[in-house]
């Protein structure tokens, strides 16, 4: 199974985990292009920071739903 594995900031990750933030987003640069554009995964895995290994408490898997990109406005 591929697994895309994303690190996210404390204060993202907890608004995932809560269930009031649904969407991740990534700028739109080579890095994230080359990983996303026509790549399948099976499921993605958020993690908050990066946690060693075995911390579960730190880590989100869910079913991969596609990517595609949009124009948003963010403070960062």
């Amino acid at each position: 199974m591929a697994t895309l594995h994303l690190p996210l900031k404390g204060a993202y990750f907890d608004q995932i985990k809560s269930g009031e933030k649904i969407e991740e987003y990534r700028l739109v640069t080579p890095f994230w292009t080359k990983r996303l554009e026509g790549r399948a995964y099976d499921r993605i895995e958020l993690a908050k920071g990066y946690p060693p290994k075995g911390d579960t408490s730190r880590r989100i898997t869910r079913l991969w739903r596609g990517a595609r990109k949009t124009t948003i406005t963010h403070s960062h």
